[in-house]
């Protein structure tokens, strides 16, 4: 488990990385952005309100009477040299009353953007970047007797270079909050990383404890089989492997495998039902006997069937004596009507019956077991399974050759924990 733990510290430490880098590549570039337009905005609004007030002390916001042009020269002039390189003041009607430049402001003029009447009824601003590469705001603010009214007196227009040092400290704000936020991403992956791994582990714990019960109970339902049945039990675990090995060469895996492994282990769950004077009668059975003893399929079925994570155990348990050509019980299902997983068990079951040892017999050589699953594939066998069976026959025969218990347990347990923890 240690392996798995280590190999799943390292995905999750990848992931979180990847994850926080990625973030880290999105939150910088719009910190860095909403925090270079707040600077802007803080600017615009500082020579906006500058401006009003100005134009408020010069008596210049009411440019509606005949003495405008005056004020409006006297406002323009005011304004220009501090905080803009170009004034221009218009009255109500769009007309324009004065404009002021500094020498800046002069040479720079050709290359601000014209436009007709002003028209707006709210103050705004536009971002300019000029040839020579230094970067200007344009206002445009409307003008009114108060905060409230509705009636515009006049247009304030004003173009201001950003000084170097002020665009540089803009920047360099900017900057720096975009790496802080890129900071936080990163050291929000590395808080979360630790958290992820405790929770997981006690995940795992959980599903582990789980497992455990899970397997402990279907092994006490395999042994009460497997006694009654004079088995030792081995053999429940053994074609339980087996079956699995099969189903991973066909790709079996998910669900499907976990109900092939539980649904080989108790094959026989319904002989619980089957009167002793029946399971354990030493000779051959009569009919009426023989009818009892089958009635063990439906039996079995009835019990796994609702059982939870036991409930797919149903299709081995319910068709484990069906036959590839329909000779089989109890539905008498043939071909691809068979449940995959009762087609791989039955090669499994068969395979170990023949392979093991009984009270009653000896096991087979290998050579003559396998001879005699060839000469049933097509009539008891599915030829397609039989035929990945042959490639692994060898080595499951290598594995189970010990026939003991706690071989085949350990085996078993391997691959449950394999296809069980996820």
């Amino acid at each position: 488990m240690k392996k798995e733990d280590n190999l799943f510290k390292k995905k999750a430490a990848t992931r979180i990385a990847l994850i926080s880098l990625l973030l880290a590549a999105l939150v910088a570039p719009l910190a860095w952005y909403v925090e270079k337009e707040g600077s802007e905005a803080a600017v615009v609004s500082l020579a906006t309100e500058e401006s009003k007030r100005l134009l408020l002390h010069v008596d210049a916001i009411d440019l509606a009477g005949s003495d405008a042009p005056i004020k409006a020269r006297l406002a323009a002039h005011a304004l220009t040299g501090g905080l803009f390189e170009i004034v221009e003041i218009y009255g109500p009607a769009g007309n324009k009353l004065a404009e002021a430049a500094t020498a800046l402001g002069g040479s720079i003029e050709k290359d601000i953007p014209k436009h007709g009447r002003p028209a707006y009824t709210s103050a705004a601003y536009e971002n300019l970047t000029l040839p020579s590469g230094q970067w200007g705001i344009r206002v445009f603010v409307p003008l009114r007797l108060s905060r409230s009214g509705n009636n515009i007196t006049g247009y304030f227009e004003g173009v201001r270079i950003i000084p170097a040092w002020q665009k540089g400290e803009i920047d360099a704000t900017a900057l720096k909050m975009a790496l802080i936020a890129a900071l936080a991403a990163l050291f929000c992956g590395g808080g979360i990383y630790p958290i992820v791994v405790l929770l997981s582990a006690e995940n795992n714990r959980k599903t582990l404890e789980v497992l455990d019960s899970h397997i402990s109970m279907m092994e006490a339902l395999g042994r009460a089989i497997a006694r009654r049945d004079s088995d030792t039990g081995a053999h429940n675990y053994r074609v339980a492997w087996i079956a699995a090995r099969i189903g991973e060469e066909m790709g079996v895996s998910g669900a499907n495998m976990q109900s092939l492994i539980a649904g080989s282990f108790l094959h026989d769950v319904g002989k619980i039902g089957i009167p002793d004077a029946i399971l354990l009668k030493p000779g051959r059975l009569d009919e009426q006997e023989m009818t009892i003893m089958r009635s063990h399929v439906d039996l079995g079925e009835q019990i796994v069937t609702g059982m939870g994570w036991l409930d797919g155990a149903n299709e081995v348990v319910a068709a484990h004596h069906e036959k590839w050509n329909g000779s089989g019980y109890p539905r008498k299902l043939a071909g691809s009507e068979i449940p995959l997983a009762a087609r791989i068990f039955a090669i499994a079951d068969v395979f170990d019956a023949l392979s093991s040892k009984r009270p009653y017999k000896e096991p087979l050589p290998f050579e003559q077991v396998m001879s005699i699953l060839a000469k049933d594939t097509g009539s008891h066998f599915d030829p397609a399974v039989m035929k990945v069976f042959e490639h692994i026959a060898e080595e499951v025969r290598t594995n189970i050759a010990e026939g003991l218990e706690s071989n085949a347990r350990r085996l078993l347990e391997e691959i449950i924990r394999k296809h069980f923890v996820m």
